[in-house]
């Protein structure tokens, strides 16, 4: 019995072939028929147990191959799965890239259309700006011709109003009588009877002006008394001025020269200047047409217009101190007039 069991055993064993787990076991041997049978029990005890422990061993390998195919299966699929997303974000970059480089496009070939337009505009001001510039420059001699031309105008008015007389503050319907040329020779019988007596003074012309009548107006229309010569104008006005107060049947009037209104205007602006001169003696004058003229420091001088005037008085600070106040009100005035303008 004991040798039957030893050949059945020997007869399972005989299929099984051991591999060693590692290199340190013992190295597989192959074992036959008969040398089973020699075997003693212990030994076959001791091939059972390395043969188990192999067994084991093989299912541990087999396990572990089994968990290390898993895990390179789900690197696979995490990897597959990666380059898809790694595609995917490639084609939606690639998407991307071509939508930005079309809008690039885009945006460089509405700059180059803005750049040719802005060309284009610049030529177009430039351009204007050139006309506008020819323009200023013509209206400039325009303003200059016209400012010449009311000069001229002003000049022949002055040559033909130069040997005219003006006379204020005679009340209207006085002439009825006698008429104007007949008023005017009672004014120089009461105030001048040297000069009424003088067969050359001869009245050429004599009217009001303006020569309608507005009954509105408060003060009574001015009498120019155009006479023959303009020696006998100045002769005339010489005595006014020595006599200061003339006078028509006893009422106080006034006699000037007859200017054209541009120049009116520029001698009353010279008013408030010789006001201030006359107070401190300089002797000013308003000579003809509308010059002032008066004593500094022992000289005559006289003045066109203000501007050389203010440009005298820098150079005397006696004088500067003396019309500082009525320069500068009409340097204000002359400001606000231009801030109205």
């Amino acid at each position: 019995m004991p040798n039957n069991k030893r050949k059945n055993q020997g007869n399972k064993n005989k299929e099984v072939t051991m591999t060693p787990s590692n290199e340190k076991d013992t190295p597989i041997q192959d074992y036959e028929d008969d040398d089973i049978e020699e075997m003693q029990e212990a030994d076959l005890k001791k091939l059972i147990r390395t043969l188990r422990s192999s067994q084991k061993q093989i299912l541990e390998l087999h396990k572990a191959l089994m968990d290390k195919i898993e895990n390179l299966s789900r690197e696979n699929e995490i990897l597959r799965r990666n380059q898809n997303e790694t595609k995917q974000l490639v084609q939606q970059e690639t998407v991307i890239v071509t939508e930005v480089k079309n809008s690039i496009d885009q945006m460089k070939n509405t700059i180059e259309s803005l750049t040719n337009r802005m060309g284009e505009a610049e030529e177009r001001i430039s351009d204007l700006e050139e006309r506008e510039q020819e323009r200023i420059q013509s209206d400039q001699r325009k303003e200059e011709e016209i400012r010449n031309l009311k000069h001229i105008v002003r000049n022949l008015q002055d040559t033909i109003k130069k040997p005219n007389i003006r006379v204020l503050g005679v009340p209207e319907g006085m002439e009825r009588e006698n008429g104007l040329e007949g008023l005017f020779s009672e004014i120089l019988a009461e105030n001048f009877p040297g000069l009424e007596k003088d067969r050359e003074i001869l009245v050429q012309e004599a009217h009001r002006t303006p020569n309608k009548h507005d009954q509105k107006r408060s003060s009574p229309r001015h009498v120019v008394i155009k006479l023959s010569t303009v020696k006998h104008k100045e002769k005339i006005l010489k005595c006014a001025r020595e006599k200061r107060q003339i006078t028509f049947r006893g009422s106080p009037i006034r006699l000037t020269a007859d200017f054209s209104s541009e120049t009116l205007q520029a001698r009353r602006e010279w008013r408030d200047i010789a006001q201030v001169l006359r107070e401190k003696n300089c002797q000013p004058r308003i000579l003809y047409p509308a010059k002032l003229s008066f004593v500094n420091e022992g000289e005559i001088k006289t003045f066109h217009n203000k501007q050389k005037l203010k440009e005298f008085v820098t150079t005397r600070p006696a004088l500067q101190q003396m019309l500082k106040d009525v320069l500068h009100t009409e340097t204000q005035k002359h400001g606000h007039q231009y801030e109205r303008r």
